[in-house]
């Protein structure tokens, strides 16, 4: 019995891996020379591995079967809206000590579900290792504001090991950006008229200056424009399938 229960859990946990391994990935060292595997997803969906503990951005079930991913040790979501926002996918990775992060405006669909509600400007200390910084996001091309208004929704900075992750969220290249600082990895939506253009990309990677660039959330954008764009700039801009 207790051998047929060893297999059962060495298959679902191969499983996990296995679908896992149907994405692309790149790996990263942290300051201490721990292994940090990011899994591009979709859209706006990842999945970061640090040491195994397991970090889902956005899990959306039209992007993925969330099912047969690993239980996430913490879940960020970023706003309300459905390609965000999935509470299928959610209940699929939760786990009894899973901690589940969002904005505020995301609670009444999140319903039941234990959250941590961080607001713009809010730090938390998951552990001596990670912590989490609210950023805000919202548009700011006239016309297009309605799409996420400024104080609604989060934008992330994961420090993890003293890596910095900027996952930005549904925005344009707002004036908060000149705040951040030695961002070590950068995810920027590109999509108009609901996040960037080509352009505001370009720029809020210039304002950033991160040493690694992923355009993210970009439908049918040319983001090889943005690989263009920033040339001679020093950053590396990689393009994963996360249109």
């Amino acid at each position: 019995m207790q051998f047929k229960l060893f297999l059962m859990i060495t298959i679902v946990l191969a499983s996990g891996i296995a679908i896992a391994g149907q994405y692309e990935t790149d790996t990263f060292e942290t300051k201490n020379h721990h292994k940090l595997t990011i899994n591009f997803i979709k859209h706006g969906s990842l999945m970061i591995n640090f040491d195994d503990f397991i970090i889902q951005v956005d899990p959306v079930s039209m992007f993925a079967n969330y099912s047969t991913f690993p239980k996430a040790d913490l879940i960020l979501i970023t706003h309300e809206h459905d390609d965000h926002l999935d509470t299928e996918a959610i209940k699929a990775l939760m786990k009894p000590n899973t901690l589940l992060i969002a904005n505020e405006a995301s609670l009444k669909r999140l319903g039941k579900l234990k959250t941590k509600v961080m607001k713009n400007g809010d730090r938390l200390d998951v552990s001596n290792q990670i912590s989490i910084e609210a950023i805000p996001a919202y548009n700011t091309t006239k016309g297009h504001e309605h799409f996420h208004p400024p104080h609604r929704d989060n934008g992330y900075i994961l420090t993890i090991d003293g890596l910095k992750i900027y996952i930005a969220g549904d925005t344009e290249d707002i004036p908060e950006m000149k705040n951040l600082k030695n961002i070590d990895i950068a995810f920027l939506p590109v999509n108009q008229p609901y996040t960037m253009t080509v352009a505001q990309a370009i720029n809020a990677a210039k304002i950033i200056s991160p040493k690694v660039l992923y355009p993210y959330h970009f439908g049918n954008t040319n983001v090889k424009q943005i690989q263009e764009g920033l040339k001679n700039s020093g950053i590396d801009v990689r393009l994963r399938k996360m249109e």
